[in-house]
């Protein structure tokens, strides 16, 4: 058995002797062990053993795991630490109890580095100094450099990867700079197994895919475009199957690639993934020349687009122009002359502006009556035209002379005379006496009249109904209508009288009781004990003055 590499057992020795707070400034030691240029691959795996043997990795991981913020350098050292635990486990053979390295140590340092990179993401994006942002970014990418090297050791430590939920919160970020640092982690993902997104859940593979086209559909940045489209192309060559997904999944991305993609300085990509998009659609050469058809179409847009910018600037030339020429002129034109210079241009702008208005309104007029009778002329052609058709085929068309009916044949009849007699035979009808006839004859007759009768009760019941309605509603009407006390004359007397005198009576006394009642002294209406016999109750006086009278005689 090789002898322990000094370096490391006195390393392991210092850190077993020293405080907690100093382990992870110790641990940075294991940099300088391991890039030591003396050492061949060989000898690099035999420390990176001794170094696992002795727990130094473990050592490692436990500070990862802890608060980034109180470890001396902070954020720094971890990411520091984050790099010396990648290289110390990649080209590491572990003899004894090898399981325990590949499934619970390896998986659990992926974690740490994960969590990590989320921290240091977090506080970029935080970060408001450039020089804390530049630290940050720094430091993040030390941490993604040191994730690839991990699963670019161990392959299958990059599905582990993908399946990680902090990888996923990495990706869906919409700050740039970590966005594309990312997707260079999984393009490293892609080209190392590409296979690994068929190895993993079908949610998993859908959020990646998804945040790779949203990001192609949500920025105009170059930079993160172009990542965004080679992945997809690498996903896209990687399997038929993701193909298939594209198409079925994302049907716009076609048009997206083409219209705002294109001729930003990654056209080679873009072109090779429509050319398989557009293949496994249709597998055809149709497909092709609509692409083609296509980006004339957006090409030709272009030049328009080009073309307007340009007349804009020759516009705004003419305008500067205008403005210059303008102020050459006010400083030749004397200060007592520049107002009514300056109102002369402006009747003269508007009378320019009014002339091309009316011209252009009288052509669009113009056109419009135009086309309106070429209509016309057109209704007018088609309208003799078809009347010359009806005429000529009312001429052609010959007079039918009328037929008589032909009659039956002595045969015919004599059959269908059989028929007659066999459906008489087959539904013979019921008979009845006289006797029963007259009697329900009788009973017909009299409920016919019992109708009649009741029928004209009923009509004289309604008009008499029609008639009070229509009285009630002349009274209403009246009283709607009546002046008040103080406005009454003579002849307004007459349209309230009653031609009934038990009507005009009862009206009379109602009217008197109620005069005597308004005139007793106060202590008489205090209760019913100062009541007197003759005096009518309350409650009779409201009844009689609830009812409606229309009383009174024409002697009133």
């Amino acid at each position: 058995m090789a002898a322990t590499d000094p370096q490391v057992l006195a390393l392991a020795a210092q850190i077993t002797e020293s405080r907690e707070q100093d382990i992870p400034l110790l641990l940075l030691k294991l940099k300088g062990i391991l890039s030591s240029p003396s050492l061949g691959c060989e000898e690099s795996n035999k420390i990176k053993q001794d170094i696992y043997d002795y727990g130094l990795t473990q050592y490692c991981l436990l500070v990862l795991k802890q608060d980034h913020a109180q470890l001396h350098g902070a954020w720094a050292t971890a990411a520091q630490l984050a790099e010396i635990l990648s290289h110390c486990c990649v080209g590491l053979e572990v003899k004894e109890d090898p399981e325990e390295f590949y499934t619970k140590f390896l998986p659990s340092v992926v974690d740490s580095l994960l969590v990590l990179g989320k921290r240091l993401q977090a506080r970029f994006i935080r970060a408001i100094k450039d020089k804390e942002k530049q630290d940050f970014l720094h430091w993040f990418q030390i941490v993604t450099d040191a994730i690839c090297w991990l699963f670019g050791g161990h392959v299958q430590l990059a599905a582990r990867v993908l399946q990680n939920d902090r990888f996923l919160q990495l990706l869906i970020t919409d700050d740039v700079d970590t966005a594309i640092v990312m997707m260079s982690v999984l393009h490293n993902i892609l080209r190392i197994n590409s296979s690994v997104l068929l190895q993993v859940e079908e949610e998993t593979l859908h959020s990646v895919l998804d945040e790779l086209v949203y990001k192609l559909s949500s920025t105009m940045n170059p930079a993160v475009g172009s990542a965004s489209t080679k992945l997809l192309l690498l996903v896209a060559k990687s399997c038929k199957q993701l193909v298939q997904l594209f198409t079925a999944r994302y049907k716009g991305l076609k048009g997206l690639l083409s219209k705002q993609w294109t001729g930003k300085g990654f056209d080679r990509e873009v072109n090779q993934l429509l050319d398989l998009l557009y293949l496994e659609q249709s597998s055809g050469k149709g497909e092709i020349a609509k692409r083609e058809q296509e980006l004339q179409h957006l090409m030709k847009q272009k030049e328009d687009e080009a073309l307007k910018l340009q007349m804009q600037l020759q516009r705004r030339r003419a305008m500067r122009l205008f403005h210059e020429r303008q102020l050459a002129l006010l400083e030749v034109v004397h200060a007592s002359q520049v107002n009514k210079y300056m109102q002369e241009m402006e009747e003269k702008s508007a009378l320019t502006i009014q002339r091309f208005w009316r011209g252009y309104r009288a052509r669009r007029i113009f056109h419009q009556q135009k086309q309106s009778l070429k209509e016309y002329k057109a209704a007018v052609i088609i309208q003799r035209a078809a009347c010359k058709f009806l005429e000529k085929r009312r001429r052609r068309r010959p007079l039918c002379p009328w037929k008589e009916p032909k009659g039956l044949t002595d045969e015919q009849r004599l059959a269908l005379q059989q028929k007659v007699d066999d459906y008489i035979k087959l539904h013979p009808a019921s008979q009845m006496s006289e006797e029963t006839s007259k009697e329900l004859h009788m009973q017909a007759q009299a409920k016919l009249a019992q109708f009649l009768l009741r029928n004209r009760l009923d009509q004289r019941a309604a008009q008499r109904r029609e008639a009070l309605l229509a009285q009630v509603n002349t009274d209403v009407e009246l009283l709607m209508n009546a002046p008040g006390l103080a406005e009454t004359t003579e002849k307004d007397f007459g349209a309230f009288m009653s031609r009934s005198i038990p009507v005009a009576t009862k009206a009379r006394q109602a009217h008197n009781t109620m005069l005597k009642y308004t005139r007793w002294p106060w202590w008489k209406k205090l209760g019913d004990e100062f009541m007197e016999d003759d005096v009518i109750p309350d409650d009779a006086i409201n009844t009689e003055l609830e009812t409606l009278f229309i009383g009174g005689k024409k002697s009133f």
